[in-house]
């Protein structure tokens, strides 16, 4: 995704999402459940750790710095985040007279370990997922003319959802009736 056409361990968690979306998240609680943001996308970064508002931070400014070089050269890729219970879709956008979808990738829940928007600038968002082999973390960071706070908020709302079904089949309680 650096680049605009791979992602930092794409083969591993990032998956080309062919057809329909909707079609691939069928199974969730509520099959209307989906939100959409149109952004843009700053770049991708490896980080050390998979969650905290420090590296966070750290990864955006990093991004952010290596951006104002380019920015004149490759203007940020106009994208839309679409949020499930699933996970999150990243579909890039390309085109001058008429927006098509050129590239979409599916991050799975399951492989998002942190969200949040930069404390002093709410402008910016980013979430880190995890390799699903290796101790290997990336952060994916946007931007927006407008406060990204409403997206972290969508995101955490998933999570919430997503991880109280995963616990009902992964640690089901039972009733344990004592005579």
């Amino acid at each position: 995704m650096r680049t605009g056409e791979r992602g930092i361990f794409p083969a591993f968690y990032a998956h080309e999402v062919v057809g329909q979306a909707r079609d691939v998240i069928g199974l969730k609680r509520n099959p209307c459940w989906v939100e959409r943001f149109n952004v843009q996308f700053l770049g991708s970064v490896e980080v050390p750790y998979h969650q905290g508002n420090g590296i966070l931070c750290a990864a955006m400014q990093k991004i952010a710095t290596t951006r104002k070089l380019t920015v004149h050269l490759r203007p940020p890729a106009s994208c839309d985040l679409e949020i499930t219970l699933q996970g999150i879709k990243l579909i890039l956008t390309r085109g001058f007279l008429f927006q098509f979808e050129r590239c979409s990738h599916f991050f799975q829940m399951k492989n998002i370990s942190f969200c949040g928007c930069h404390p002093r600038n709410s402008c910016y968002f980013g979430f880190i997922t995890k390799h699903p082999v290796l101790s290997r973390f990336a952060c994916h960071v946007f931007v927006s003319q407008e406060s990204m706070r409403h997206v972290a908020e969508c995101v955490g709302r998933a999570f919430q959802e997503y991880y109280q079904e995963h616990l009902e089949y992964a640690c089901p309680t039972e009733d344990i009736y004592l005579e």
